[in-house]
């Protein structure tokens, strides 16, 4: 047969069955001057054309009206329109037509005259012939020194450069060399070649036909007289390839390249011993370049996810609130606030009771804000005596006062351009209070025993619990420093004001000291649950977070924390009427907070399943809602 002529077998239409030998070019169609007609009514007149080009065989769809489709296993191409074509190899499938009603021809390409490939070396048996490399030491020393060559190089580029030079020296006679690799597609494009002496051209067009060959065998192949043997292949003809060598690049049982190995001198140079060896080498040189493309792939996936992260750290400065957890209206409403004034120059001060989080909400304002690459600096003004907090907080200059043996910057300077954080600033002695008054209306530090102020530029967010303004009625607080820090108040709410946070609360501090401590604690129970949302907090988030610590170091074992596990003073309210959601007034107003409450807990329970709730509570979806909208609760 031919390698003019083509095997076709009909598989559906109207000449199904028909096992038809064809000569190339071909046209394919309904009427009766297509080489290959094909009388069903969906195919147009001049549907497709198979053709041959060098040692390849394509199929053009010629714009016919209902198109063609190519087949290759599980992919399915679409081929619509003029120029639109796909190369055939054995086995494929053409689909012409109209997809339900299609015309299948199933490509059969011609198998080589005999005595085409003189030897061929299946991978599966490496290990049998590279035993044989034992008998050349010439051949085994070159094997071992570039292999420890190419075991050094982790850049592709490196090791096919290796790999040459492994080839030349193993095999005298060849003149070339190319290298395939596959591509996701499954495609083998060439991605590098070589020639001995640089006066020759070094590009190698690969032959597809011994590259299907190769891959469909998973063996080296030795074609001795490859310009006679393949005659039609222009590629190989017009290389002026005389004998050539082709061998598979795997891993395991995938072929992952191929490495075609060329003389374009003389036919009959390479034998049966040079194809082992080829194919040995071939092992090692498939092993570096397959860590090669591995390691390049970690480069690229690490330059994406340090990329990322430089994204996702802009983002998290931007956007997000390291450490604040809670999902309530009260806390939504605190963090509109941190947005809209974090980028300002503004004084902030965060009221709230203690454990209500202020330095959560002081680190979200700077580290959210433009001053975010500066310092952050905290200082609580109850924790130092009146002298020590004026020389942390200013500075002081050597000799200023007994003990004073060098200058030191106060807080203010180390915190230029940043944020400084004042807790507590209603137990700031009243001495203190003129001198950061100055700073912020003159943006001066006067350092004790200095001679001349210092300019600084700082963010200064206060906090405290106390009420400032009871004491400026009092004559505690300076007036003046009062309004200048009271620009703009944020109000944080107790924990009993928001205690539909408390769960989430509890999970996050959960999660956390369960990592900590190695234990198996994932939840509380619902009953655990609904003792923590009941009680009053009065230490507020630091409490709960202290309470959860305490319980996650006393279990050793089990998975949901219990209500046994609780603080004597979080069982000791039991009661539903007693608890705080509770308040005192009318029979009609208490009924309907207990309603309230009651409601509450049962979509808890039921993971806001409203459906599910009101099935519950033995009323209709609509009851529910209308309660729902009664109470103000948007659930």
């Amino acid at each position: 047969m031919s390698d003019a002529t083509l095997v076709l077998e009909v598989l559906t239409g109207a000449r199904a069955g028909a096992r038809l030998t064809v000569d190339l070019p071909c046209s394919v169609g309904r009427a009766a001057s297509a080489a290959l007609c094909l009388p069903d009514a969906h195919l147009s007149g001049l549907h497709g054309q198979l053709r041959r080009e060098g040692d390849a065989l394509y199929y053009l769809d010629k714009g016919s009206s209902n198109g063609s489709r190519h087949v290759r296993g599980k992919a399915i191409s679409r081929l619509e329109g003029h120029h639109l074509e796909a190369e055939l190899w054995d086995g494929d499938e053409l689909h012409l037509g109209v997809p339900e009603e299609a015309v299948i021809l199933r490509v059969s390409l011609p198998e080589p005259a005999a005595g085409e490939i003189i030897a061929v070396r299946p991978i599966a048996e490496v290990e049998r012939f590279a035993d044989r490399i034992t008998a050349s030491p010439t051949r085994l020393h070159v094997l071992y020194r570039h292999s420890a060559s190419l075991g050094e190089s982790t850049d592709l580029d490196a090791v096919l450069r290796v790999a040459t030079q492994l080839v030349f020296d193993l095999l005298p006679k060849a003149t070339h060399l190319a290298v395939a690799l596959k591509e996701r597609a499954g495609r083998f494009p060439v991605v590098h070649a070589a020639a001995r002496q640089a006066k020759h051209k070094s590009s190698i067009p690969l032959s597809k036909t011994i590259l299907r060959k190769v891959l469909d065998k998973k063996a080296g192949l030795l074609v001795t007289n490859a310009a006679a043997e393949f005659s039609t292949a222009r590629s190989i003809v017009q290389a002026g390839i005389a004998s050539t060598l082709s061998v598979p690049l795997w891993t395991g049982a995938d072929v992952r390249g191929v490495l075609q190995v060329d003389n374009r001198d003389a036919p009959g140079l390479f034998d049966a011993e040079d194809l082992e060896v080829l194919t040995v080498a071939a092992a090692h040189i498939s092993f570096a370049a397959e860590n090669a493309r591995l390691v390049a792939r970690l480069r690229l996936a690490e330059q994406r996810l340090e990329g990322e992260n430089r994204y996702l750290k802009t983002q998290a400065q931007a956007q997000t609130f390291q450490g604040i957890v809670g999902e309530s209206a009260t806390m939504m409403s605190v963090l509109q606030m941190v947005e809209r004034v974090r980028d300002t120059r503004v004084p902030v001060l965060i009221l709230g009771e203690t454990g209500t989080g202020k330095e959560l909400i002081a680190r979200a304002l700077h580290y959210t804000s433009k001053r975010a690459d500066k310092l952050f600096i905290p200082q609580n003004c109850s924790a130092l005596p009146e002298h020590l907090l004026e020389s942390e907080l200013f500075g002081h200059t050597r000799g200023a006062f007994t003990g004073a043996d060098r200058d030191k910057k106060g807080l203010f300077e180390l915190a230029d351009e940043g944020t400084i954080f004042l807790d507590e600033i209603g137990e700031m002695p009243s001495s203190l209070q003129a001198k950061l008054l100055r700073v912020l209306q003159e943006g001066e530090i006067w350092p004790l025993g200095a001679s001349a102020p210092k300019r600084v530029d700082v963010r200064i967010i206060s906090a405290t619990h106390r009420d400032l303004e009871v004491m400026v009625k009092e004559g505690s607080f300076r007036q003046d420093l009062f309004y200048r820090l009271h620009v703009y108040p944020i109000a944080l709410p107790p924990l009993r004001e928001r205690r539909e946070d408390i769960p989430i609360l509890s999970r996050y501090f959960i999660r956390r000291y369960a990592r900590e401590f190695g234990r198996s604690i994932t939840g509380l129970t619902p009953e655990a649950q609904e003792r923590l949302i009941s009680y009053r907090w009065p230490g507020n988030i630091r409490e709960l977070q202290n309470e959860l610590q305490r319980i996650l170091i006393q279990r050793m074992d089990g998975d949901l924390i219990l209500v046994e596990d609780l603080s004597p003073k979080i069982l000791g309210q039991t009661s539903l009427i007693d608890g705080p959601q509770i308040p005192r007034g009318t029979l009609k107003d208490m009924l309907i907070a207990v309603e309230r409450v009651l409601i509450a807990r049962a979509l808890r329970e039921n993971s806001q399943n409203k459906t599910q709730t009101a099935k519950v509570l033995g009323i209709t979806r609509e009851g529910l809602h209308k309660k729902l909208a009664r109470f103000g609760m948007n659930y």
